[in-house]
């Protein structure tokens, strides 16, 4: 049995930071981990890459050769990774033992994790051939700086685990860069109370009912929550 982590979240939100610095993490501890570029637009690299997709096809040749714009390549690209599941990638992890750790470094256009089948079929590939799949969903602290923003990230995260059906794990990345860590922290575990008043402060009167749903959905059911990720500290892996 294998295992793999799938590593989503909006472009910019450290993805590749965070599969550097666990790599890394991996070698002080002697832990043997290996990470999967999936990412067609991708050009260079903090960690050796063990797979990569633009072995199979890359966003450049695809916007040369179709005319395609970025996202609309990009779409194309994990397509066809789609179309060879079955080929390119079952030979690829073919060279893996059954206890060995994969890190899938995925990129950032957020219709891939959210309602676009690509992942989520990627996902079932993985899990036929017995691998053990997790997602780590990241996103931007600075990102996280009043309600609003707060409730979009985690309808955001929310769609992702909805799509994908995965045992799941949300972080704040960045946390280093956050200068007033008090905003941030009064969303790690806020009162749903406070967390309606504000959004009732930023919306307009008939979004009221709305906006109490959602705060319900976030906090009855504990669907959502982050974890800091602090990259300067000992104990930043959780």
């Amino acid at each position: 049995m294998g295992y793999a982590q799938l590593v989503i979240g909006p472009a910019g939100s450290g993805k590749s930071t965070y599969c550097s610095s666990l790599y890394r993490h991996c070698e002080t501890v002697r832990r043997t981990m290996h990470i999967v570029n999936l990412d067609p637009a991708a050009e260079n690299f903090d960690y050796p890459v063990a797979m990569d997709i633009r072995e199979l096809i890359s966003l450049e040749d695809v916007m040369e050769e179709l005319g395609l714009g970025p996202n609309g390549g990009l779409i194309y690209c994990m397509e066809h990774l789609e179309d060879n599941l079955d080929d390119w990638l079952a030979e690829e992890l073919d060279n893996y033992l059954d206890d060995d750790y994969l890190v899938f470094d995925c990129p950032g256009q957020i219709e891939l994790f959210t309602h676009v089948p690509v992942l989520r079929n990627f996902v079932d590939h993985l899990k036929s051939r017995n691998f053990n799949v997790c997602a780590v969903y990241l996103l931007d602290s600075q990102f996280i700086t009043d309600v609003t923003k707060f409730i979009s990230g985690c309808m955001a995260s929310l769609s992702a685990m909805v799509q994908l059906e995965l045992p799941h794990v949300n972080i704040l990345s960045k946390m280093d860069l956050v200068t007033n860590k008090k905003e941030i922290e009064d969303y790690l575990n806020p009162e749903s109370q406070f967390l309606l008043s504000e959004l009732n402060q930023h919306m307009a009167p008939q979004f009221a009912k709305l906006n109490k749903s959602l705060i319900e959905l976030v906090d009855e059911y504990s669907m959502v929550s982050f974890m800091p990720l602090d990259l300067r500290k000992e104990s930043r892996y959780v």
